[in-house]
């Protein structure tokens, strides 16, 4: 269903009028499309506190089409460069170095000369490292860069995102993550977050691990020669995933119930992808998939799903066990079976879906909230498990209000407060999920492992 409010917040009298009334103003996101798969413009690279990353270089050979001016903060350049108040389309922060209050500060110095020239559906990225448990000051500052990131993206507007990639410790080691080959293993991440591929993603903090990080031939095709399985793909946020990493070159399994038969094969035959109509619940789905992949399987994108609301006093056993069974248990059993049997190969990508309900909650759902905050505790025990022992990452994405069929059933009222309480005051659309699985299944994003991003647009909800 369109949304109307939208259309009309773009117009000049819907303008003149959300601003005198104090509506939302949302404006339309830029999105990925074949003519215009990148931003392009200005990118701002600035630094707060000392760092020991030479990110500048990297930046500069990512390809991302964009012109890299570098400086210490919005009010200083390095010759040549421009002045540091021009508009610009994209900001990188190195606060690696920020180590307390004071080098804290520098954030500030750094941001608030430029935030407001900063192009309408701009990305800004802040680095920062994992909290020191053996610093209480560093790890004081660094926790700080979360609140600050948070807060300015739900008040920067005009379709503008920014989000916190944080270097973690390596595996045995308590001391913050620095140097050129983390630089390389956030490449893919920043690709993604530096891109019109992220633009329902916002507020989120995004830590990289030690996992190995390896560079596509073509990061236009990163999915290139790989084989891709998607749950749940018939329809909706599934069929979205599964043209998403069609595109990106992957040889995608469309996955569903028999009964959306005609629909699962509508969606095969336009991705040029295979049929596997199974019901996910079954006990044996994990044999019957691995059957079907002898030659194995990169990509298992977990998105089979079902609601059946009611309140807690009024919800009978069945109507809690199917929505666990599908959502929840499901996902543990194919996922165990083909990490165990060696059908997912090593290198593998495991992504599943959650949602902001599992995280914040939300009335009439305990039963559909609990398997998605299910999904978020799989993914976190799960995740270091299967990288040192299959070579596996394990992720998921935790979808806010997106505009389905079933959201497009909502009443009214309930249907406009979920679109405008997000820092975007608008709904999302399905192939903003696929997108940010997209990134998680590229062979580039090694080091992203454990991780359960929001694509709410930064819901009001649940931080």
């Amino acid at each position: 269903m369109a949304d109307r409010y939208l259309s009309f917040a773009g117009t000049a009298p819907g303008r003149f009028l959300t601003r005198r009334l104090g509506l939302p103003q949302p404006v339309r996101l830029r999105r990925w499309s074949p003519g215009q798969p990148t931003l392009q413009g200005r990118l701002l690279h600035l630094t707060a506190g000392r760092s020991d990353l030479d990110l500048a270089p990297r930046l500069a050979r990512w390809g991302l089409d964009l012109d890299l001016v570098t400086a210490r903060s919005g009010l200083d350049t390095e010759p040549g460069t421009g002045t540091g108040t021009e508009s610009a389309v994209a900001v990188v922060l190195d606060a690696t170095g920020v180590r307390d209050v004071e080098t804290l500060a520098e954030v500030h110095a750094a941001l608030h000369p430029v935030v407001r020239s900063v192009a309408a559906s701009g990305r800004i990225v802040v680095l920062g490292t994992a909290p020191d448990p053996a610093d209480h000051h560093q790890a004081a500052a660094q926790q700080g860069l979360e609140g600050f990131v948070r807060s300015l993206g739900k008040e920067i507007g005009r379709g503008r995102t920014v989000n916190l990639v944080r270097l973690a410790p390596r595996t045995g080691d308590p001391a913050p993550r620095t140097g050129d080959a983390d630089a390389r293993s956030a490449e893919s991440t920043f690709r993604f977050l530096l891109s019109p591929r992220s633009a329902y993603v916002s507020g989120q903090v995004i830590e990289l691990g030690d996992g190995e990080a390896g560079a596509p031939e073509d990061w236009g095709r990163p999915l290139a020669g790989r084989t891709a399985l998607v749950t749940g793909a018939a329809r909706g946020i599934g069929a979205a995933v599964a043209a998403t990493l069609a595109r990106d070159g992957a040889r995608v399994v469309c996955l569903d119930v028999p009964a959306a038969g005609d629909d699962l094969a509508a969606v095969a035959e336009r991705l040029g992808g295979t049929v596997l109509p199974l019901d996910i619940t079954a006990r044996d789905a994990g044999a019957r998939i691995a059957d079907a992949l002898p030659e194995g399987l990169d990509v298992l994108v977990h998105n089979a799903g079902i609601t059946r609301d009611r309140r807690l006093v009024n919800m009978p056993a069945e109507r809690w066990s199917p929505v666990l069974d599908v959502n929840l248990a499901s996902v543990l059993r194919t996922t165990d079976a083909l990490l165990t049997g060696g059908t997912l190969r090593a290198g593998g990508r495991v992504v599943a879906t959650a949602s902001i309900a599992g995280i914040a909650g939300n009335a009439g759902q305990t039963n559909y909230a609990a398997s998605k905050a299910g999904i978020v505790g799989l993914v976190r025990s799960l995740g270091p498990r299967a990288l040192s022992e299959y070579g596996v990452t394990v992720n998921a994405v935790a979808p806010g209000f997106i505009e389905t069929r079933m959201t497009a059933a909502v009443p009214l009222f309930i249907r406009e407060a979920g679109r405008r309480m997000n820092s975007l005051a608008q709904g999302g659309l399905p192939v903003d999920v696929a997108e940010t699985t997209a990134w998680f299944a590229s062979p580039g994003s090694g080091a992203v492992n454990g991780q359960v991003v929001r694509v709410c647009g930064q819901s009001l909800l649940g931080a």
